[in-house]
């Protein structure tokens, strides 16, 4: 067999790329055939290879440091893109499955898998956050932002300000069209998030505005003055998004615990909290606030408007940001 011998080596000997290397695997495992299956395991496989370079990944380009902890990190990844509306709980399923496919057709045998992907998935916390986000804190934002600064960090600290001004995502962050973004912002008083957006959405068809108040409009000075010379976002012309996350974005994130934050995601969920806080003039429920209680049809706009500038179409995911309704 094509495999005998080839275990020793970055990937088990399947190459430098890690995702190279899985569907060389499949392509050996079924023997050059199978197209559609070998096709559709090889896309699952480089979903989780994205999630690896992610911030919220390992790093890993290597399948030999792939074990079940990196396993169960991911599954708990995709728990929390279910709860956030992001992902089918069936994708999520077959998504683990594929990267147990990969995994054996890369090592030759099953050691490191998910027993059961349905039942990691199904154990799902509560997609009702019930923790108050970090990045609340503007003075705690400052300081991370000053350190990214001391570290000449300015990109990833124009993401950090971009998502907690305006929530927008990571990647909406990082492919925003900056020079666009400011036109509207002083000509309109708000911006369409539209660039880097979940599953290709178009702005025109589905606007998604949000205020350009003093800080947004200092967020974008930031991003602008950031951004790499003949570039309309945060990413130099030639490079490219996965590098960029992982050279820089990656590294970065230690900073950003070392101050108290979790995530790029916290901020945006910081962001949902002082909007609720704006359009209610109650404290979001997972800082102890109880509109609901009050006036649920108040609660009911603000987290219709809230859901809207997220760049979400459903109400109920908004309780993974601000909490439930109490």
């Amino acid at each position: 067999m094509a495999l005998i011998g080839r275990r020793e080596g970055r990937n088990f000997g399947y190459g430098r790329q890690l995702s190279y290397a899985g569907p060389q695997a499949l392509k050996d495992l079924f023997a050059g055939g199978h197209f559609a299956t070998v096709k559709a395991h090889s896309d699952r496989w480089q979903a989780f290879v994205r999630w690896c370079r992610s911030e919220d990944g390992p790093g890993y380009n290597d399948a030999r440091q792939i074990d079940r902890h990196t396993l169960h990190d991911y599954a708990a990844y995709l728990r929390q893109q279910i709860q956030q509306g992001e992902l089918g709980i069936a994708t999520a399923q077959n998504r683990l499955s594929s990267v147990n496919r990969t995994l054996a057709a890369l090592r030759g045998d099953q050691d490191v898998r998910i027993a059961s992907p349905s039942q990691a998935l199904g154990q799902q916390r509560s997609s009702v956050r019930t923790r108050a986000p970090d990045g609340q804190d503007h003075q705690q934002v400052r300081r991370v932002l000053e350190a990214l600064g001391e570290q000449q960090h300015e990109r990833v600290a124009a993401i950090v300000l971009l998502a907690r001004t305006t929530g927008m995502r990571l990647r909406e962050a990082i492919l925003a069209d900056l020079p666009r973004l400011h036109r509207e912002a002083e000509h309109l008083g708000r911006i369409n998030i539209q660039d880097g957006t979940k599953g290709g959405r178009s702005g025109a068809s589905a606007p998604r505005w949000v205020v350009a108040n003093e800080a947004v409009k200092a967020a974008l000075q930031l991003a602008r003055q950031a951004s790499p010379p003949h570039s309309r976002n945060l990413l130099a012309r030639d490079e490219s998004y996965a590098a960029f996350l992982q050279q820089t974005v990656l590294p970065a994130r230690e900073t950003l615990h070392e101050h108290g934050l979790k995530g790029f995601h916290e901020l945006r969920a910081a962001y949902a909290c002082e909007r609720y806080e704006q359009l209610t003039g109650h404290a979001a429920p997972v800082n102890g606030g109880h509109c609901y209680r009050i006036d649920r049809d108040l609660d009911q706009q603000a987290r219709q408007q809230i859901s809207l500038e997220l760049g979400h179409n459903r109400i109920d995911v908004v309780s993974a940001y601000i909490g439930g309704r109490a």
